[in-house]
């Protein structure tokens, strides 16, 4: 292994440990309730929006459809150097149907991501969070994920042709409404 390699390694398994001593850390006990987030800095950052909504859909919206739509076909993809560093999530170390659940939970857990207060949306139009429709087209997205979810717990190419047009709906819904704009970019996210 390089150098780079080496170092590189080892910073992913410290942000590993440190992430599953933090998790383990706030997990509520057996029948209780999860500690509530330190005051200060660490439980304003968790909750400041850091990407508009076109940065949050192509970070992590667009590529974990795609991987759920991926998954009306066979998974057969020939195989990578070295998975650890594979960019695509469907040959990396999590590929294949575990790498389809990984992208529909993504897309579940986004839902929440979209009603996160401070969201702007690429032009500077704060994101419409609070309004009903918005709130139920992100409920929608979540529903897909889920669905899309348990589609791929059952790896059956059936199941995900069928979640895959619900995300599709899903996704649908949203753009005709807040992204298919005449006006273009600059009409974004208005109603």
């Amino acid at each position: 292994m390089s150098g780079r390699r080496a170092i590189a390694a080892a910073a992913a398994a410290a942000c590993l440990l440190i992430g599953t001593v933090t998790s383990l850390a706030q997990a509520p006990a057996r029948g209780g309730t999860a500690p509530a987030p330190p005051a200060g800095r660490g439980a304003t950052a968790a909750r400041k929006a850091d990407a508009n909504l076109a940065q949050l859909m192509r970070g992590i919206v667009y590529p974990s459809s795609n991987v759920v739509f991926a998954a009306q076909s066979e998974l057969n993809f020939p195989p990578v150097k070295d998975p650890a560093t594979s960019p695509n999530l469907l040959t990396s170390t999590y590929g294949g149907w575990q790498a389809v659940e990984s992208a529909a939970l993504a897309l579940a857990e986004s839902a929440n991501l979209l009603t996160l207060p401070g969201r702007l949306c690429s032009n500077g139009v704060p994101a419409p969070i609070t309004r009903p429709d918005w709130i139920k087209f992100t409920q929608g997205l979540r529903d897909a994920g889920l669905a899309a979810y348990k589609a791929a717990q059952s790896k059956n190419q059936d199941a995900m042709v069928d979640a895959s047009g619900t995300l599709a709906d899903a996704c649908s819904a949203c753009h005709d409404v807040y992204r298919e704009k005449k006006g273009g970019l600059p009409d974004r996210c208005k109603p």
